[in-house]
């Protein structure tokens, strides 16, 4: 196993991990789902931490983890998404006293875009590229050259008077029965918005949705190239291993 890592993805619903070859950016064995506890609070999710990483005795690096949560220096400081009580928690010394590991926390946007520039639909690119995350909200990431600028929490702009992911996130498409050429105008005009902010050389569109990008993406009017994500549900956990890697 050249290289390894661990990454761990913690979702609402699921908690999965793997050993990450951080050669290959992939998986170096099989992944372990545990149905998320509820309430999730950081003392039970600790716990669950701790026995997913109990089924890969052999992987012995450093752990990454991602929270859907904006987290500075290893502290979450919100919770949008997740129990109220992990805010202002040290998730970093909490998680590490409670597994034994040394443990490094990410937000969930921010380790697919990690993982997407690394290895995925942005390999190679110089420059600054933006990857989005389209689901129940629009989740973002910053990457310069390789290096996050975390936190950026782009699907919270305002945009013609309205949060942007309550507009253009795939949620409101699927609520509101919008066609895919609908719901492009939308797309269209929030990406245009971060274009002319940001200047990207390249947007990364992920979240389950980008499995029909060829739907959709080929109806946006943007200038700036944009790309459907190909690490897609492995990315969180990839990009999560690669966090902990560099700051351990």
């Amino acid at each position: 196993m050249s290289q390894a890592a661990f990454g761990i993805d913690f979702g609402g619903t699921g908690i999965k991990g793997a050993p990450v070859d951080l050669t290959a950016g992939d998986f170096a064995a099989e992944r372990v789902r545990i149905t998320t506890p509820q309430p999730a609070t950081p003392d039970a999710v600790a716990t669950v931490f701790a026995e997913l990483l109990s089924h890969f005795p052999e992987a012995t690096g450093a752990v990454g983890v991602t929270v859907p949560a904006v987290v500075r220096h290893g502290v979450v400081s919100s919770a949008a998404n997740i129990d109220p009580s992990w805010i202002g928690t040290d998730a970093d010394a909490l998680l590490t006293k409670a597994t034994g590991r040394e443990v490094h926390v990410v937000n969930d946007a921010d380790a697919a875009g990690l993982a997407e520039v690394a290895y995925g639909a942005a390999r190679g690119q110089r420059g600054l590229v933006v990857v989005t995350t389209l689901g129940t909200g629009i989740g973002s990431a910053l990457v310069h050259d390789g290096v996050l600028v975390p936190n950026s929490e782009l699907g919270h702009l305002e945009i013609d008077g309205h949060d942007a992911e309550s507009r253009a996130a795939n949620s409101a498409r699927e609520s509101e029965a919008l066609s895919w050429e609908e719901w492009a105008v939308r797309l269209t005009r929030y990406y245009a918005v971060v274009e002319a902010l940001l200047s990207p050389d390249l947007f990364v569109v992920g979240g389950g949705v980008s499995k029909e990008a060829d739907e959709f993406l080929p109806l946006l009017d943007l200038q700036t190239p944009i790309v459907p994500a190909t690490l897609r549900n492995r990315a969180g956990v990839v990009g999560a291993a690669l966090h902990a890697s560099r700051a351990d």
